[in-house]
């Protein structure tokens, strides 16, 4: 039995983009999901083959072409094959670094923020 369409939170995580299904109906609701070019908001969205998903992983701008539905959640070699990225070089998708910054990302082992970059980091998120 072939499946003709898949819920979109259900494929993205049987295709082993999120960890849990939860964290891809999240992204979903979130509205940082594109299929075909066209904002969804609904995790419920059913999913063909030949779409395309555009949608932000960590600091990555993922751009997805779905090749085939998940049956079900298997092993990575399995997953690979449901889709053909289309993401440029990472280099071209990564996040501005002011953007990292505005979050409070720090790198490990620096220890806490001083008082200046407390300052700094408020007036980038306020930017935002």
């Amino acid at each position: 039995m072939t499946i003709q369409s898949q819920r979109l939170d259900k494929w993205l995580w049987g295709a082993r983009f999120f960890k849990t299904r939860s964290l891809a109906t999240k992204q979903c609701h979130a509205g940082g999901m594109r299929v075909d070019g066209t904002l969804t908001l609904k995790a419920h969205h059913l999913l063909r083959g030949g779409e395309v998903l555009t949608f932000r992983q960590g600091d990555h701008i993922r751009v997805i072409r779905v090749l085939a539905l998940a049956e079900r959640r298997g092993p990575a070699s399995e997953a690979q094959m449901l889709y053909e990225d289309l993401s440029p070089p990472e280099t071209q998708t990564r996040l501005p670094a002011d953007r990292a910054l505005a979050s409070g990302a720090r790198d490990r082992g620096s220890g806490r923020p001083t008082k200046k970059d407390r300052r700094q980091i408020s007036k980038l998120k306020e930017d935002l």
